[in-house]
C-alpha cells in the first residue's frame, strides 16, 4: 500500500496509543476543539450535539454510545457530527472514573447501604447475564448518570454555544474584510488598467 508505515506497529504500541494518544493529550484535546468550532452549523446545535455526547458516555452501555448521542442530539436539534465528537469524552482513560463516580453516586440515591453496595463486579461480569448485572450494576450506575449528565451538560452548552459563537463572528469579520480588500484592490487595478489605456490613446 502506498501509506504503510515503514515500520509495522507492534502490539505494544498499540495498546499504549488505545490509552495514551500518540498526538499527546494536549494536541488531542486542540484538534478536537478545532474540529468542534470549524463545524458548519448553528451554535446551538453544535452545543446541543456535543452535549448529547457527553451525556451519552456518562451512561453505562457501551458499545451504544454513538447510537444514543445521534438519538438525543436528534431530540435536542443537535448537530451529529458534534454528537459524535462529544463521545470522545468517554474513553479509556475517562471510564474508570465515570464508572466508579455514577455507581457510588447511584447507590448513593437508591439509597442502598454499604452492604448493597459491595459487589463481586469480575464474578458477574464473567456470567455476562444482564439480569445478574442490572440491580447491583447498570441500575446505579444509570441513576448516578442522570444528575452528572444533566450537569455537566449545562455547564458545556453554555461555554460551547458562546465559543462557538464568538468563533463563527470572528470568522465572519475576517472574511468580510477579506472580501473588502478584494473589491479594493481589484478596484485599484481597474483604475490603473483603465489610466493605462488612456495614456495609450493619448499618445497614439
Amino acid at each position: 500500500m502506498v501509506f504503510r508505515r515503514r515500520e509495522p506497529v507492534g502490539k505494544s504500541e498499540r495498546l499504549r496509543a488505545l490509552f495514551w494518544p500518540r498526538m499527546g493529550l494536549s494536541r488531542s484535546f486542540q484538534y478536537l476543539r478545532k474540529r468542534i468550532m470549524r463545524l458548519t452549523a448553528s451554535p446551538h446545535a453544535i452545543a446541543a450535539g456535543v452535549v448529547a455526547g457527553v451525556a451519552a458516555s456518562w451512561t453505562p452501555f457501551i458499545g451504544f454510545h454513538f447510537l444514543l448521542a445521534f438519538a438525543i442530539a436528534y431530540l435536542l436539534a443537535g448537530n451529529m457530527i458534534a454528537a459524535a465528537l462529544g463521545t470522545a469524552f468517554g474513553n479509556p482513560l475517562t471510564f474508570p472514573f465515570i464508572w466508579a463516580v455514577t455507581w457510588k453516586l447511584g447507590h448513593f440515591m437508591l439509597g442502598h447501604g454499604v452492604q448493597d453496595g459491595t459487589v463481586d463486579l469480575v464474578a458477574l461480569f464473567e456470567k455476562l447475564e444482564l439480569s445478574q448485572l442490572w440491580d447491583p450494576v447498570l441500575k446505579p450506575m444509570l441513576v448516578g448518570a442522570v444528575p452528572l449528565a444533566v450537569a455537566s451538560g449545562v455547564i458545556l452548552y453554555v461555554v460551547i454555544f458562546y465559543a462557538v459563537r464568538g468563533y463563527q463572528a470572528g470568522r465572519r469579520e475576517r472574511l468580510a474584510e477579506r472580501a473588502r480588500v478584494r473589491v479594493v484592490t481589484d478596484d485599484a487595478r481597474g483604475v490603473t488598467s483603465r489610466s493605462g489605456s488612456m495614456t495609450a490613446e493619448s499618445s497614439q
